[in-house]
């Protein structure tokens, strides 16, 4: 991991940094007023972003928009249910008592992988997971521990901006 990294350098920073700033605008976007990005370069040279949503990590949502599109899969199909998603919230806050329901990279390909029992448009995109491996990705914060071991697993090329993705000291 590498910080502090120009735009000018890699395509991938200046795209993270783009979508942060204007996820601020969007409605469902952020989460608990912090706001954060990420972006990736596919080998066709294609770059694919994502941001943190309530149900969401940024690296999540960039991953599952980088499949989607490897696979050919439209932006309207979800790939993850809400009875999937829904169960792991209940999970997280009312038995594991954390406080956050978004899902982590970790936590997102979990429930892709179930989804892809009786989804074949989440079957196709889990397929297209390997292909992200040498790819570049920029993120605009420090990676919680589920997506810096979720990035680590897939092979990527990871570089973040020295900002931290909760306003609380500690992760939960």
């Amino acid at each position: 991991m590498v910080s502090g990294v120009s735009g000018m350098v890699r395509r991938v920073v200046t795209a993270a940094r783009r979508v942060a700033s204007e996820a601020k605008q969007l409605e469902g976007k952020g989460n608990n007023g912090v706001f954060c990005g990420a972006a990736i370069q596919l080998k066709d040279g294609t770059i694919v972003t994502g941001s943190n949503s309530p149900l969401m990590h940024a690296a999540s949502s960039v991953v599952i928009h980088a499949i989607k599109h490897l696979a050919g899969v439209p932006d309207k199909i979800k790939l993850l249910p809400p009875t999937i998603t829904g169960s792991i919230g209940k999970l997280k806050t009312e038995i594991l008592d954390e406080k956050n329901v978004s899902l982590d990279l970790e936590e997102a390909l979990i429930a892709l992988s179930i989804s892809a029992t009786t989804n074949p448009a989440a079957e196709l995109a889990l397929e297209k997971l390997k292909e992200l491996q040498n790819c570049e990705v920029h993120m605009t914060h420090i990676p919680t521990p589920g997506d810096e071991a979720g990035l680590r697993r897939m092979g990527v090329n990871l570089t973040t901006d020295p900002n931290f993705s909760t306003n609380d000291l500690f992760i939960t």
